[in-house]
């Protein structure tokens, strides 16, 4: 009998340690963007200067595993952890105009998180993606670094509020006239609903009926959608 308690004092010991990780994670990224996040845009030359938040950030994410049966603390530790190591990955190479100027980015550059070591691609499109396959709205909180992304915010993705979260910018970006460009019945969107067309189109829905979803000024019913070039700007701070 001593020995089995012992064993559940010692395994209900490690899952309030485990608790408190991902508290720590979610309420230090909080933080950090807070701090580092002004108007949709990240103070990239700043945290260059003094990235010992980023670094304890993403040191602290290196050993921390969420379930995805978890669905919402797992969404919104891949979240940012996407977000963080973009912005690692810009500092890591500033001064750079483009993330894009990095080859190997997004697909190449191997990163350790999560218990993983894993590329933003595959954080995006195996992790998030692949095991949700009916959410479409991770385009609109997976911040890429170029300025065709939707805006990135000045907080952090918390699983207590993250549908919440996920409504509001995916909102945000749908009603923003520079994202949705609308003249009459011509359209012009995102590359963005080029490159994942599956994702807006689920169960026979058309990608008109998908915005319309969002927008609170409808797009035409017969609107001729068109899609303008995606733009991969650094998204700094200035």
């Amino acid at each position: 009998m001593k020995n089995a308690s012992l064993i559940i004092i010692l395994l209900l010991t490690a899952s309030l340690a485990w608790a408190q990780s991902t508290a720590d994670f979610f309420a230090k990224s909080d933080a950090f963007f807070k701090e580092n996040v002004k108007n949709g845009r990240v103070t990239y030359k700043a945290i260059t200067e003094n990235p010992a938040t980023l670094n304890e950030l993403l040191a602290m994410a290196k050993s921390i595993s969420v379930a995805k049966e978890n669905g919402a603390e797992y969404q919104a530790f891949w979240i940012n952890g996407y977000n963080l190591l973009v912005i690692d990955g810009i500092i890591k190479n500033y001064p750079i105009k483009s993330p894009l100027d990095k080859p190997g980015f997004f697909d190449g550059t191997k990163n350790e998180i999560g218990g993983e070591r894993i590329t933003l691609n595959d954080i995006e499109n195996k992790l998030l993606r692949k095991n949700f396959p009916k959410e479409p709205r991770f385009h609109f909180v997976l911040v890429c670094g170029g300025l065709g992304c939707p805006p990135i915010i000045d907080e952090a993705y918390m699983p207590s509020k993250l549908d919440n979260q996920l409504e509001r910018q995916t909102k945000l970006a749908i009603n923003d006239a520079n994202f949705i460009r609308v003249n009459k019945n011509k359209v012009q969107v995102s590359q963005i609903f080029e490159w994942y067309p599956g994702d807006f189109k689920q169960d026979g829905k058309k990608l008109v009926d998908f915005i319309n979803k969002y927008r609170s000024e409808q797009l035409p019913e017969k609107a001729k959608v068109s899609y303008y070039n995606y733009d991969w700007t650094l998204n700094e701070a200035k």
